[in-house]
């Protein structure tokens, strides 16, 4: 691919050994649930799988908890794809329904897609792991980072080694829901807890996942500090379906971006 021909996406800084980029509105959608042409998402895929120079596989992403390892295999194969049922079979780039992604393969990158919620990408280089999950509210409740983190270390990362980057996500001071929602959340994820910059309930999911990778044993936390919401440059649900946002938050169509990490 040209350097004409390259979308425009973001590189992440994961250690040497890593390759990780992400999305952004102008890389086009990724989501193949938002009622795009499939073919124009394909495309766009296609262009990724062009930046990062392997096959590019997403979950069935379905806010829950649940970590799927892409097993070693033939060098070369793509991962086996792990139907059942109600997963949409005719999404060849998914290979299990989950919420986290995990790998030693280098013959193919892991990709999460989001729109306010956070992808969390990470790599233990010299251990040879990486991993990326998608922390939205009910995600982050019920322990998606933190599973992410214990199953990278039973493939052989190690916590202290590990980097962890927290992208763009809905920040504490957008992310508006109702006080129960607010407080069950704190419950879990205390540093979770937030007001919006207009006095209402609210929830920082990258203050979450930040508080769950550290006592994970997670030293190394980069956080992007980007919010959906605000910021024109990443898909977000909220901006683009009406939901309450400041009143400098600018319109977007609906669609995802995407985390992206290469094991080298």
């Amino acid at each position: 691919m040209s350097a004409a021909d390259a979308p425009p996406v973001v590189p992440v800084d994961l250690g040497r050994g890593v390759r990780a980029v992400l999305t952004t509105t102008a890389t086009g959608n990724l989501g193949s649930a938002v009622g795009d042409d499939p073919a124009e998402v394909a495309r766009v895929r296609a262009r990724v799988v062009g930046v990062m120079g392997v096959p590019v596989v997403y979950a069935r992403q379905v806010h829950g908890a649940d970590v799927h390892v892409v097993e070693p295999s033939t060098p070369g194969a793509r991962p086996t794809r792990h139907a059942v049922p109600g997963d949409d079979a005719s999404d060849p780039d998914v290979v299990a329904v989950a919420d986290a992604l995990v790998t030693r393969r280098t013959d193919v990158a892991l990709g999460v897609v989001v729109a306010d919620c956070v992808p969390v990408l990470l790599a233990d280089a010299v251990g040879g792991v990486v991993g990326v999950a998608h922390a939205g509210r009910r995600g982050l409740v019920d322990g998606v980072v933190a599973a992410t983190v214990a199953t990278m270390v039973g493939q052989g990362a190690r916590p202290e080694r590990l980097r962890a980057f927290v992208g763009p996500a809905a920040c504490g001071r957008c992310y508006e829901v109702p006080v129960e929602l607010r407080d069950e959340v704190a419950a879990a994820v205390p540093a979770a807890s937030s007001t919006t910059s207009w006095g209402t309930p609210a929830v920082d999911l990258p203050a979450g996942v930040a508080e769950v990778l550290l006592a994970s044993g997670v030293q190394d936390v980069v956080h992007h500090g980007g919010c959906t919401i605000e910021d024109g440059t990443w898909f977000s649900h909220r901006a683009a379906t009406g939901g309450r946002r400041p009143p400098h938050a600018p319109d977007r169509r609906v669609g995802r971006m995407a985390g992206v990490v290469h094991l080298l």
